[in-house]
């Protein structure tokens, strides 16, 4: 991999949790390869007989990871709901850590091709896997204005939903919205008042594309499948960029680091089945200095699980 390859937010903190040094021919998954800033650090802390599974739902980071000329390292092409059907096809066995580094990456982001966002004009896509599903514009094209509204304020948390279904709606009337530019000055025409250095359309665009790749829900199937395939005293750590995503793998962390009870079920302590998880430390955020290289980075948050049993 190259020295120039993009950085990941909480790049040493996310890598330092798998605990790799207590065991280096261990199996590690790398759920979000990117561009490899998390799997080229596994890989310079591995030993000779570790492995190294790489897995993205955008067939350029999968294109990316088969560049890399390490036998330990195995790609494939999958979504977070895929991801124990894949590591057994691959026969990963039980793995000693699974990492996810969520939402989109600066090489998808800053790609006007991509259509992930706005500071350059480009188609209106935002499929993290142009190659299947229905794009932005696509969706924005057919769906009805309630819909359109739904989206924007569950996923963007967009308080001005309604003014800005409305207004996509009345523009499609006049032509179908095809480009980032002409979508971002819908939107920015029918906000009123925006967050000091906020782009209006920023919680609009991240609203529409959390949608249109079901990033929610991928994410509440994959970490039940990551606990699963974790062995005993394997880390999960997850790196989330904003409030609906961290949520998930809060109570989700929460809920597996507590023992099931059903109510007034009278258990002596013994009797009490064990938790299938323990957390890991306090939640980790950017460091002010990191902030300031990557201003993207001032939402991250990373928590961590270690698997009890």
């Amino acid at each position: 991999m190259s020295a120039d390859a993009h950085v990941p937010v909480l790049l040493y903190p996310a890598v330092d949790a798998l605990a790799i040094e207590s065991r280096p021919d261990g199996t590690f998954v790398d759920a979000t390869f990117g561009r490899g800033g998390h799997s080229r650090l596994i890989l310079q802390r591995l030993g000779p007989r570790g492995r190294l599974i790489a897995i993205d739902r955008d067939p350029e980071a999968v294109a990316a990871a088969r560049a890399v000329e390490d036998p330990r390292l195995t790609s494939a092409h999958a979504r977070f709901s895929e991801l124990q059907v894949t590591l057994d096809a691959l026969r990963a066995g039980a793995a000693d850590g699974v990492l996810f580094d969520l939402g989109v990456s600066s090489p998808q982001l800053d790609d006007p091709r991509r259509g992930f966002g706005f500071r350059i004009d480009g188609p209106l896509d935002m499929r993290m896997d142009a190659t299947r599903g229905t794009s932005a514009a696509e969706w924005l094209e057919k769906a009805d204005e309630a819909e359109i509204r739904e989206v924007i304020s569950n996923y963007g948390e967009e308080r001005f939903a309604k003014q800005i279904a409305k207004a996509i709606v009345a523009a499609r009337r006049r032509r179908p919205l095809r480009s980032t530019g002409e979508f971002a000055s819908v939107v920015a025409a029918a906000v009123r008042t925006r967050e000091p250095g906020q782009n209006p359309a920023t919680r609009t665009f991240q609203a529409v594309r959390i949608y249109v790749n079901q990033e929610l829900e991928e994410l509440s199937l994959a970490l039940p499948q990551a606990l699963d395939a974790l062995r005993r005293s394997g880390r999960l750590a997850v790196v989330s960029f904003h409030s609906l995503e961290d949520r998930i793998v809060k109570n989700f962390m929460r809920g597996v680091a507590r023992p099931s009870v059903p109510e007034r079920l009278p258990l002596r302590a013994r009797e009490m089945p064990m938790p299938r998880l323990r957390v890991v430390g306090s939640p980790v955020k950017p460091g002010a200095e990191e902030i300031r290289r990557n201003p993207r980075a001032r939402s991250a948050v990373l928590r961590v699980g270690e698997k009890l049993a």
